[in-house]
């Protein structure tokens, strides 16, 4: 039967009203990393698939890759890697039933944060 009293339920939160908290967002950008780490990946079969047409096909994906753009999308999704990877590793710790309390969960997002930073940033040295 239809419900008649619609007027009298409490609303759901409105995202006008809703405060987001860090640990939302840092898990939303670990669903949005993980998506651009497909596009990173398929540049890259792109460019092997490149490789095997011949030369022609190859420089084209070459030069792609080797330009700015290259260059720049290449490095965001080494960012992605690690931001996802870190994410990854917070999940599994939560799954375990660890730092569930809120004052440990948002220290590592920060950990997150600041972590996918500085392990790109080293890899990019390395590398």
């Amino acid at each position: 039967m239809a419900d008649v009293n619609r007027g009298n339920r409490p609303l759901s939160p409105h995202l006008t009203i809703y405060r987001p908290q860090l640990t939302s967002m840092t898990s939303i950008f670990v669903r949005i990393t993980g998506n651009a780490l497909l596009v990173a990946a398929l540049m890259i079969v792109w460019w092997f698939i490149a490789a095997s047409i011949g030369p022609d096909q190859f420089a084209v994906a070459d030069a792609v890759l080797r330009s700015w753009f290259g260059d720049l999308v290449l490095f965001g999704s080494l960012w992605a890697l690690c931001y996802h990877t870190l994410g990854g590793i917070r999940h599994l710790i939560w799954d375990s039933g660890r730092m569930l309390d809120v004052k440990a969960s948002e220290r590592f997002g920060l950990f997150m944060i600041g972590g996918s930073l500085v392990l790109t940033l080293f890899v990019a040295a390395v590398i």
